[in-house]
């Protein structure tokens, strides 16, 4: 199995007053392999409403593939393919920001909800070859190819 290049994948949400908890956390766990934990802060909003942090990282290369092989299901892979050098900052990292509402049927679309950073290896650590390192990983997503 290839190498995954990335250092590790964060992925983050907010659950509002208005959403169920429970909900939400199925929406990120679509994202997750089941043996992840979730971290949980709860933090209050400007005008007092309770608003609770989901997140989870995740480190290892195959915790890693299983974020890869849900991202690959993506029908928007080449717009992010093509947006790649805006999505990744000048300390190599590779942000997508991905539908809440999909993810709690099951499906994986960009939209609002969830927040995606990736540490993505680069050495040097360029922009530019985080980008070239992101771009062949996603290009294989793109073609099918296992990651």
């Amino acid at each position: 199995m290839p190498r995954v290049p990335f250092h590790y994948v964060d992925l983050r949400t907010f659950v509002y007053a208005t959403e169920d908890e429970k909900r939400v956390e199925e929406a990120l766990r679509t994202f997750l392999p089941e043996t992840v934990d979730l971290d949980r802060v709860e933090n209050v909003g400007h005008h007092g409403d309770r608003i609770v942090v989901l997140s989870a990282r995740v480190e290892t290369a195959d915790e890693m593939r299983h974020v890869l092989d849900r991202l690959a299901t993506l029908d928007d892979l080449d717009r992010v393919l093509d947006e790649l050098d805006d999505r990744v900052d000048d300390n190599c990292a590779l942000f997508l920001r991905l539908d809440k509402q999909a993810a709690f049927k099951g499906d994986v679309r960009l939209g609002p909800g969830i927040t995606l950073r990736s540490k993505v290896e680069a050495y040097p650590a360029k922009k530019e070859a985080a980008v070239a390192n992101a771009r062949e990983t996603l290009e294989r997503l793109a073609a099918g190819d296992e990651t």
